[in-house]
């Protein structure tokens, strides 16, 4: 039985203080905690959530892995076994309790968990939480001590009673973050200790173990939904259950099982307020409440932030291939976004700021979805708060990558049960969108010579132990314990299968690491971009901090040992000679590293974006860094925008003016990402670098909505394409096109003035000049945020920059151009 429950109810079980709590109590054990060596050092303190590296940073054990060379001289620390003990007081209240647990959220990785001196548990799985039952066990004072392996001995032993060598590396065997041992953006800081919470949990005869709101059917008159709730008793007997949403109450009567057992209550609400991503509606959350009501007395309470909302991975096949995009809410979306990886080596330095602002940057920059990459973890519950909140996407990896992996019983039992905990953990979470088995793990087996000089018999049983977790394992759990989409890996063919444009996600790393030119992905457009990039420098701020310097100074040991691709130096060095002078001096030459950067992935962003519906996707390689470094990220360590996070900004606005050059003509598409059709005037002009108009011409036009459509085309005859460019715009938006390659351009000299002043949040900064200025980057050592940076300065135009910052005073405020760069010609 259901009803809604108004007046007197609503005030008894919601918000009245007389009422009777007996509800689970939490006890976190983060303190007290200490350190050693199993055969080396004596105790010291140590900070839980943790991990041995930071541990040993704060007593000065180790100098800072982040700066200069130093990760070379800590790589001992993951070769050493590591204790951690704590003392611990339980209260009456916690004591006389029936039941009490101690729960484990997150342990790094091979660990034996002793409690009063007794021996309780053997872990293997940082990505699984454990409970122990210590009713039993515990007292007033109490002692908990782990010991942690370290993994190197663990997975030798592994490897060798392995019947066959896997691909790559005895990695494969721990399940824990596969970056920190190493990749071609990140440091080898193989981890261990206590990287998430440690509590206790005592409770009396019943509580919730598990909340999951599934949707039945949605639409915009009703959404109906069945609440499965998991409730824990220790005996039958007949309970309520109180669930607020909102503002409206009801009330349901349960009848107990003893143990664990699920209950289902239906609920419709009716003209339903739909979740969106932030750039095409409001990104709504419900608030469910739930409390268990027994015997006059509240015995748990959770609540639920829920967005409703339809989300499908639409497949199907067409006569070119095959579909690959996402409906939302019964509307094709095109998704815009980029690869997401752990913001920081050592987990426990993410805090909940460096969350909110790099989710707010996404936002400010028109992604609509980002890709959480599958060798790095499932991320911390504020991640998926936030992109609930903001609107923004989650395409969900499992957590393998670029590699085979064992297919022992022990494993098998291992990944499904993390899968499972993981699953359940995030399906209430409006944004998550697909759920992915791994990255490139099919494409190396099929593409990168893993199966060379193995049987028959060997190359099949490594892929049967690959179909057993990808086609059996993981989408079994997905389907059974959520409403989300799987897709087996990603991409779905390698660049080397002519099928990656027509079919599925694709990678395409033809650019970067096959050195094909940025046109490249002019013409080879695939359904949906899942991964692409280029590496640039990051800020001067961070390249100061790796050398631990004031200078600019790129030929330095600490540089070197912060670019982890073996070519990386020499394919940035050969894509700027394509398409840049490249300059004498070190600080112009990151300036112009990141120019190009993002001149290479906008260029494919918008190749792309013309292409909707074929393409309706593309997230590039990569967000955000793990630690200070030269790397394929748009943000760098420090928060710094690099050039590609502000021009990809406007390469992901909902509409976007794109012109495209071919056989001497110009294309000029509009593409419009909204649900609404759109009315206006499309004004091109081509102008001269000091602002003299050579041509001009305008078309009223309709774009109709969710579209991408050719409405302008010119032939280039007469033009000077190395001293000149289009100016296109549509009601607010405008767009600049260049004919010819950034070392051609025959820019201008020419002063900029600049006016600044103080505001509220910061500063103001006004520019003019009455020549083009290209590529206009404003830097100071003040920390802080420009609105915009590395944009275009048209001939005589006023631009105002606000720059958000807590500095008093913005003295040493520099601009620099590629008008003005020092070049070697």
């Amino acid at each position: 039985m259901r009803k809604i429950i108004f007046g007197l109810l609503i005030l008894l079980f919601f918000g009245c203080n007389s009422i009777k709590k007996d509800k689970p109590i939490q006890q976190k054990l983060h303190t007290n905690w200490q350190f050693k060596g199993i055969d080396t050092l004596d105790w010291k303190t140590a900070i839980v959530p943790g991990n041995i590296f930071t541990d040993l940073l704060h007593h000065k054990i180790i100098e800072d892995p982040f700066i200069k060379n130093n990760e070379e001289k800590v790589q001992w620390v993951s070769t050493k076994s590591w204790e951690y003990k704590t003392t611990f007081s339980l209260s009456d209240e916690v004591l006389a309790k029936k039941n009490i647990e101690i729960n484990f959220d997150g342990l790094d990785t091979y660990a034996k968990i002793y409690i009063n001196g007794n021996y309780q548990l053997n872990t293997d799985n940082a990505f699984r939480t454990y409970s122990i039952p210590v009713k039993e066990l515990v007292k007033k004072e109490n002692e908990l001590r782990i010991v942690f392996t370290n993994t190197d001995e663990i997975e030798k032993t592994k490897s060798k009673n392995n019947p066959y060598k896997l691909p790559e590396g005895n990695r494969i065997y721990t399940r824990k973050a596969q970056f920190q041992y190493g990749w071609d953006w990140g440091p080898k800081l193989n981890t261990a200790g206590i990287w998430k919470d440690v509590s206790i949990q005592a409770w009396d005869d019943l509580k919730f173990e598990n909340i999951f709101i599934r949707q039945q059917k949605v639409n915009k008159e009703k959404a109906n939904l069945s609440v499965e709730i998991e409730i824990k008793s220790d005996s039958d007997k007949e309970i309520n259950l109180f669930t607020k949403i909102n503002s409206d109450v009801i009330s349901s009567n349960i009848s107990l099982k003893k143990g664990k057992h699920i209950y289902k209550i239906p609920i419709e609400i009716l003209n339903p307020k739909l979740w969106w991503t932030h750039n095409l509606g409001k990104p709504y959350l419900y608030n469910f409440t739930f409390q268990l009501i027994s015997d006059s007395q509240i015995k748990d309470q959770k609540t639920i932030k829920k967005g409703i909302r339809t989300i499908k991975l639409i497949t199907e096949k067409d006569s070119i291939g095959e579909s690959f995009y996402f409906e939302l809410n019964g509307k094709p979306v095109y998704m815009k976004g980029a690869n997401y990886i752990p913001q920081n080596s050592f987990q426990n330095k993410a805090t909940s700021q460096h969350y909110e602002k790099l989710l707010s940057d996404v936002v400010e920059s028109n992604m609509n979805m980002l890709r959480v990459w599958g060798g790095g973890i499932y991320e911390n519950d504020i991640f998926y708060d936030l992109c609930d909140e903001k609107g923004i996407l989650i395409w969900q990896d499992f957590m393998f990558a670029c590699a085979m992996y064992p297919g022992d019983v022990e494993f098998l039992a291992n990944i499904k049960e993390e899968a499972k905990q993981q699953v359940k953990r995030l399906r209430n979470h409006a944004s998550i969108a697909l759920w992915c088995g791994n990255n490139e793990n099919s494409e190396g087996w099929k593409r990168w010579g893993w199966q060379a000089n193995r049987s028959k018999e060997e190359i099949q049983d490594i892929w049967n132990d690959y179909l057993a977790v990808f086609n059996d394992i993981l989408p079994k759990v997905v389907s059974e314990n959520s409403e989300t989409n799987y897709w087996e890996t990603s991409p779905k063919y390698g660049r080397g299968n002519p099928k990656y444009k027509t079919e599925g996600d694709a990678h395409d790393w033809w650019i970067w690491h096959d050195a094909y030119p940025f046109e490249h992905l002019k013409n080879n457009v695939p359904r949906f971009m899942s991964e692409f990039g280029f590496q640039s420098f990051p800020s001067f701020e961070t390249i100061k901090y790796i050398n631990q310097a004031d200078s600019i100074n790129l030929k330095t040991a600490a540089i070197k040992s912060h670019q982890k691709h073996v070519r990386g130096f020499q394919l940035i060095d050969e894509y700027m000679a394509r398409d840049y002078n490249i300059p004498t001096n070190d600080e112009d030459y990151v300036y112009v590293s990141q120019l190009l950067q993002a001149k290479g992935i906008v260029m494919g962003i918008e190749a792309q974006r013309r292409a909707k519906p074929y393409n309706m996707g593309t997230l590039f390689w990569q967000l955000n860094d793990c630690w200070p470094a030269i790397s394929w990220s748009s943000i760098d360590y420090f928060g710094n925008w690099k050039a590609l996070q502000y021009k990809s900004k406007k390469a992901f606005e909902n509409v976007l003016i794109s012109s495209t050059i071919k056989n001497d003509s110009i294309k000029t598409f509009v593409i419009n990402d909204t649900f609404k059709n759109i009315n206006g005037d499309l004004i091109l002009k081509i102008i001269d670098f000091n602002g003299k108009e050579i041509w001009s011409d305008s078309n009223e036009i309709e774009v109709l909505e969710n579209s991408s459509k050719n409405y302008y085309r010119f032939s280039l005859d007469k033009i000077d394409r190395n001293s000149s460019l289009l100016v296109a715009e549509f009601n607010t938006e405008k767009s600049y096109f260049y004919f010819a390659k950034p070392k051609d351009l025959q820019l201008p000299t020419g002063d900029i003035t600049k006016k600044i002043k103080k505001t509220k949040h910061g500063f103001s900064v006004t520019l003019k000049s009455n020549v083009l200025q290209k590529d206009v980057f404003l830097f100071t050592t003040q920390k802080g945020h420009f609105s915009d940076n590395f944009f275009d300065l048209l001939p005589n135009e006023t631009r105002i920059i606000e720059f958000k910052t807590d500095a008093k005073t913005l003295e040493d405020l520099k601009l620099k151009t590629l008008n003005n760069i020092n070049v070697a010609y």
